[in-house]
C-alpha cells in the first residue's frame, strides 16, 4: 500500500512540476523573461497527524480522546534575472475529522521579491518573523496567530504586505504596508484547547470604520553591535489580540470578537557570548482601552559536545512580566503576568537531525503550571516523525490554563518532504 500511495503522489508532483512550468512559461513570455535563465522548484510536505487526550471532555460537545487530520503545505518558487527576482507561492490546508473549524486552508505566501544592491522589495502575502526569546514571542506582531493549529501561537497566519527593506552600515531598516487584516482562527464547539465558552468567528466587530480593510504600517530597524544582535520597531494599526466579550445568540452564550486600533513599540535584543545566548524582548502597547508595558527576559547556556559527544546540550531559562497582572482565558495576552520557565534542548547533531526540547512553565502567582515534550527525527531523506506532549495543571480560575487544565495530550506527526 504504501509503494502504490508514494508512485501516485510522485505522478501527481510531476503533474504539478508541468502545470507550474507552462504557466511559468506563459507569464514569462508576458513579462518578457529570459525562460532559459529562470530557475523553478517544486517542493513541500504532506503529514498525517494524531492527537490523544488522556482525560475526556471538559466541556459539552468537545471531543473526547481521539483527533485525527491530514495536512499539506506545497511550495513553488521561480526565480530569474540571476535570482535577483522570484516568485514564491506556499498554501497550506488542513482536514480534522473532529473539529470543523480546524478544517481550514491558508495562504502562507505567495509573494514577489526583488533584490538589489543595497536594498529589497517585497510584495504579496508573507509572514514576518521578529523575536529572539523562546517560550513567548512579545514582539511578533505582523502576522495574526492561526490558534486552531495549536495552543502556543507558534504558527501564524499569511499577511498582505509590501515590505522595503534597505541595507546601510548603521542597520537595516524595514517600512511595511498592510493592506488587510486577518482575524484569529479559534477552536470550534467540538474542538479541545478551548474555554468553556466557544468564540463566534462570525460576531466580529472593530474599532476603525475601515473594518478589515484597514491599512495598517510599521517600521523596524536591525543591526549588530558586536556581541550584541538588537531589533526595535513602531507598529500603527489592528490590533491582532481580539477583546473578547461573552454576548447571547440564538439562546446561546458565545464570545464575541473586537479588534481595537493601537501603537505598539518593542525592542528586542540577543547577546551572543562563548556559549551563553542572552535574551530579551520588550513591548509597550497602547490602546484606547488601556495601556501596558510587559517583558519576557532570560538566558541559553549551550554545553557543545556534552560527553564527549557530537550532541550539544542547551539550558534555558526566561522571566515573563505583564503590567496588566492576572488575566483569564478570554483575555490570554495577560496570561504570563509573572511567570517563569524553565527548559533543556538537546540537539544530537547526527545525520537524522534528532532533537529534544523539554520545557516546565510555572506562574508564581498561582498554582499553575505547565510540561511540554517537543521531539523530532529525521527517517531516510524525506520522511520526519515528531512527538509533542502538553500537560497543564491548575487550581485558580483566573489562570488561563485553568480553562483547559483537562486537555493533556500527546500528539504525533509523521511528514513526507519532497
Amino acid at each position: 500500500m504504501s509503494t502504490t500511495i508514494i508512485t501516485s503522489t510522485k505522478t501527481t508532483e510531476s503533474a504539478l512540476n508541468r502545470v507550474t512550468k507552462i504557466s511559468a512559461l506563459a507569464a514569462s513570455m508576458l513579462l518578457g523573461v529570459n525562460v532559459q535563465s529562470a530557475e523553478f522548484e517544486f517542493s513541500g510536505r504532506v503529514g498525517v497527524e494524531g492527537r490523544y487526550f488522556f482525560e475526556t471532555a471538559q466541556y459539552e460537545d468537545q471531543l473526547n480522546h481521539g483527533q485525527a487530520s491530514v495536512f499539506a503545505e506545497p511550495e513553488v518558487y521561480w526565480g530569474w534575472n540571476d535570482g535577483n527576482d522570484s516568485v514564491t507561492f506556499k498554501p497550506f490546508i488542513r482536514a480534522d475529522g473532529q473539529d470543523s473549524e480546524r478544517s481550514h486552508g491558508d495562504i502562507r505566501e505567495l509573494s514577489y521579491i526583488h533584490a538589489g544592491d543595497d536594498w529589497e522589495l517585497r510584495a504579496g502575502i508573507r509572514k514576518e518573523f521578529w523575536g529572539v526569546t523562546e517560550f513567548q514571542h512579545l514582539v511578533d506582531v505582523i502576522n495574526q496567530t492561526d490558534a486552531v493549529e495549536d495552543f502556543d501561537g507558534e504558527d501564524k497566519l499569511g499577511q498582505q504586505m509590501i515590505n522595503l527593506s534597505v541595507v546601510n552600515d548603521w542597520g537595516i531598516v524595514d517600512l511595511f504596508l498592510l493592506p488587510g487584516f486577518r482575524e484569529r482562527t479559534f477552536p470550534g464547539e467540538d474542538g479541545r484547547l478551548r474555554g468553556p465558552v466557544r468564540v463566534d468567528t462570525d460576531d466580529v466587530e472593530y474599532e476603525s470604520s475601515a473594518e478589515e480593510k484597514h491599512l495598517d504600517v510599521a517600521a523596524r530597524w536591525t543591526h549588530t553591535l558586536g556581541d550584541f544582535d538588537v531589533g526595535t520597531y513602531w507598529f500603527h494599526g489592528t490590533n491582532r489580540d481580539p477583546v473578547l466579550t461573552p454576548t447571547f445568540e440564538d439562546g446561546e452564550v458565545v464570545l464575541k470578537q473586537y479588534y481595537n486600533q493601537m501603537d505598539q513599540v518593542g525592542i528586542d535584543v540577543q547577546a551572543t557570548i562563548d556559549e551563553w545566548l542572552w535574551k530579551f524582548e520588550t513591548i509597550y502597547r497602547g490602546t484606547d482601552e488601556e495601556d501596558f508595558f510587559a517583558t519576557q527576559a532570560g538566558f541559553e547556556y549551550t554545553y557543545v559536545g556534552v560527553f564527549e559527544s557530537a550532541a550539544d546540550l542547551g539550558w534555558l531559562v526566561e522571566y515573563s512580566w505583564d503590567s496588566r497582572g492576572e488575566g483569564d482565558f478570554d483575555d490570554p495576552g495577560s496570561a504570563f503576568q509573572n511567570d517563569i520557565f524553565f527548559g533543556s534542548r538537546l540537539a544530537l547533531n547526527d545525520i537524522q537531525s534528532s532533537e529534544l526540547l523539554a520545557g516546565f512553565s510555572s506562574d508564581l502567582d498561582h498554582n499553575a503550571y505547565s510540561f511540554l515534550i517537543e521531539a523530532s527525527r529525521r527517517f531516510g531523506e524525506s520522511f520526519k516523525g515528531s512527538l509533542d506532549v502538553r500537560m497543564f495543571q491548575s487550581t485558580h480560575d483566573a489562570d488561563q490554563i485553568y480553562a483547559i487544565r483537562d486537555d493533556d495530550h500527546v500528539q504525533l506527526t509523521w511528514e513526507w518532504y519532497y
